[in-house]
């Protein structure tokens, strides 16, 4: 049995690729990272603790990267920097130029942990992690916008088509300018494989118009809490079928999944995950799910 292959969003997740924040984040200057004022380095780290408590207690193993210092202060949001397959692992190429050095520690991560690189992204290509969705096994949803471009996904169509799996990418909108992380998971964020947490004010009508079309159960997050949460209260975690993580702090999003037979837990994520733009789903990089 194959220990890597990920083409789904919420089957059971059984083995992840995780960082633990350290050095790089105590000495990370706020302005220059884009972290905004709720940002406490230590009180991040404890956060993220209690998190990766969550994630052992799901029962998946954890694949670590450690922090050697490299001032990588976003390497903690795994997501981003590599696309899992049942073929092998593409390390991606990140849109925020600070960033740029993480696919290269990923790639190094899963030549250790034995799974195959198919491929990467040259040139002026750009996808980062939290712009992809699976809507199946056979068509992965790419959201184009300032982290992620159209020569990225002509680039993994070429890699990924052999494999049959089709890339498709939708423009995404503008929202909060180009220094903002605005990814396609931030306003899509699966529960199970056909039923997905929503803010429509900001998912492509063309992407409205598929997701409906392929049968996906659509609930809509409240508005004011995406607000209050910079987004992250979209942000939720499968580690199983209607099983999720998310922050807390957003009863009617909880409520809202919760009536939609979802089972919730939260941890504390002010200074981690608010402050510095990523949530349960961006600290993880689901490597196996079954």
């Amino acid at each position: 049995m194959t220990n890597y292959g990920c083409q789904l969003m919420a089957e059971k997740m059984m083995r992840v690729l995780m960082r633990r924040p350290g050095k790089s984040l105590l000495k990370a200057d706020r302005e220059t990272w884009h972290y905004n004022h709720l940002f406490n380095a230590e009180k991040a780290i404890t956060q993220y603790d209690q998190f990766a408590s969550l994630i052992e207690r799901s029962g998946a193993e954890i694949i670590w990267i450690p922090d050697n210092d490299d001032g990588l202060a976003d390497a903690m949001f795994t997501r981003d920097a590599s696309l899992i397959t049942k073929a092998g692992a593409v390390p991606l190429k990140m849109g925020k130029a600070l960033r740029e050095p993480e696919p290269q520690l990923q790639k190094e991560a899963f030549i250790k942990a034995g799974i195959p690189i198919l491929g990467e992204l040259i040139g002026t290509a750009m996808v980062e992690g939290g712009d992809t969705v699976w809507l199946n096994e056979n068509t992965l949803l790419v959201g184009i916008g300032f982290r992620s471009n159209e020569e990225g996904v002509k680039q993994l169509n070429k890699i990924l088509n052999p494999h049959d799996i089709k890339v498709l990418g939708f423009d995404m909108p503008y929202w909060a300018g180009k220094e903002a992380c605005l990814h396609l998971m931030s306003v899509i964020s699966p529960l199970t494989e056909k039923k997905y947490l929503v803010h429509p004010p900001l998912i492509p009508a063309r992407l409205w118009s598929l997701l409906e079309d392929s049968g996906i159960e659509l609930i809509v997050a409240p508005a004011d809490e995406f607000a209050a949460s910079f987004g992250l209260n979209l942000n939720v975690l499968p580690t199983s079928p209607d099983n999720c993580i998310m922050i807390d702090g957003f009863p009617k999003t909880k409520k809202v999944m919760e009536q939609a037979g979802v089972n919730v837990t939260v941890f504390q994520g002010d200074a981690l995950c608010m402050a510095c733009e990523g949530g349960p789903t961006c600290l993880t990089n689901p490597v196996l799910r079954g």
